[in-house]
């Protein structure tokens, strides 16, 4: 059974923060809430990491894993933010909308799955901002559920679901809807890669 640590969701104890993030960065699974659902955070840089989350959820290693980071600094540490990037996350951040962009050498491959782009937001919750900024990076955002299940909006359906991950920040059910929306802005020529939360056409007109 993993480890369940109660947190306020809105003024979580950083004493309970800074225990997940170390955590984190000591290669651990800890699920948490993002502004959608419950969320899985790894070490992005931690190639080993990476894959024991691959393997807990059953993803396939071909897909992609996207990243929540504190602030802007933890986005450009982790990707390459074109003026498209910075006009976007500047309107949108904290909020969920995903914008790819091409990814830092410090992001384990893992993470890209092949390629050589990764996903980046800042979620709209105390709880999973101060778990990146507590750990001094990027952390992963993958949903908290079996690859092809339901993904989880509290933490008892994070444990039911994932019950080797290795502890849960408890904060509550999530606020649950629709996923963040990704967007590439990877190269001059803007595209949507999923629809979610944030229309597209406001997307668009975000930046007219």
């Amino acid at each position: 059974m993993p480890v369940v640590l109660q947190v306020d969701p809105e003024a979580p104890d950083l004493a309970v923060i800074r225990q997940a993030a170390e955590m984190v960065r000591d290669g651990l699974v800890v699920a948490y809430p993002t502004d959608t659902l419950y969320g899985l955070a790894v070490d992005p840089r931690n190639a080993a990491a990476v894959r024991r989350l691959f393997e807990l959820k059953g993803r396939p290693e071909t897909s992609a894993l996207t990243l929540i980071g504190a602030d802007m600094t933890h986005a450009r540490a982790a990707g390459d933010l074109s003026s498209i990037a910075e006009r976007l996350a500047g309107r949108w951040w904290p909020g969920p909308l995903t914008i790819v962009v091409p990814a830092r050498p410090i992001v384990v491959a893992g993470v890209l799955a092949g390629g050589r782009t990764v996903g980046i937001r800042v979620a709209d919750h105390a709880v999973a901002s101060a778990l990146a900024r507590a750990a001094g990076f990027c952390i992963t955002a993958t949903s908290a559920n079996r690859t092809g299940a339901h993904a989880a909006a509290n933490a008892s359906g994070v444990i039911a679901a994932l019950p080797d991950v290795d502890a849960v920040l408890d904060a509550g059910p999530a606020r649950g809807g629709a996923p963040s929306t990704i967007v590439d802005a990877s190269t001059s020529a803007l595209a949507l890669v999923r629809a979610g939360v944030v229309p597209w056409e406001r997307v668009l007109r975000s930046l007219q």
